[in-house]
């Protein structure tokens, strides 16, 4: 008994050890990788919102999801990573191109895609990231993860978050989604029917 309790102090002690010699200087492997994929993923979304291309804006977009489903990789939650894959690579960036086909949007350069609002566009979106912060950290100050409880982002975990408190919202997306695609359609009709006259 006294043999099996210093193996567990000694393993506890070099745990202790493992963590003071590991600081914010010394950082591992995975969070190099999660810092470079994370520059990535925000060059992409900055290409994604300043072209004026809009094929290359939705294949922009494509690198900017891929490039989060790998950050859900890194922080080990696999399951979500493959949503993100299935549902907003697959799904919702196939829909745009869908849509962009059936409306005949321009190929190449497009100047309509560039309003000129560029400084109410930036002012919406700081005002709208301020916002999310504010409620994300407001939401979560007193949050505590439970260490011996499931693991988070876990399937078992998520599947139960996403059916109890986030139905609604869920469903939402799907109804926004279909009516993505039938304005898609429409319009395609309607530039038909004109183009026929």
């Amino acid at each position: 008994m006294p043999a099996a309790h210093q193996a567990l102090q000694q393993a506890a002690d070099q745990v202790t050890l493992n963590q003071q010699t590991h600081g914010f200087l010394s950082p591992t492997g995975v969070e190099i990788a999660f810092v470079l994929v994370g520059l990535v993923t925000l060059g992409a979304a900055l290409v994604t919102v300043t072209t004026r291309q809009l094929v290359h804006a939705a294949l922009w977009l494509v690198v900017a999801l891929g490039g989060l489903a790998v950050e859900y990789l890194l922080l080990t939650a696999e399951f979500i990573a493959w949503v993100q894959v299935l549902i907003y690579v697959g799904s919702v960036v196939v829909l745009l191109l869908f849509g962009l086909m059936l409306t005949k949007a321009p190929i190449g350069h497009s100047p309509d895609a560039d309003s000129r609002n560029r400084p109410v566009a930036a002012a919406v979106a700081l005002a709208a990231a301020a916002a999310l912060v504010w409620v994300v950290v407001d939401a979560f100050r007193t949050t505590w993860i439970d260490l011996d409880g499931a693991v988070q982002g876990s399937t078992e975990v998520t599947g139960q978050i996403l059916f109890r408190h986030w139905v609604l919202p869920f469903e939402a997306l799907s109804v926004l989604l279909l009516a993505a695609l039938v304005g898609a359609i429409v319009l395609s009709r309607r530039k038909n029917k004109e183009e026929e006259r």
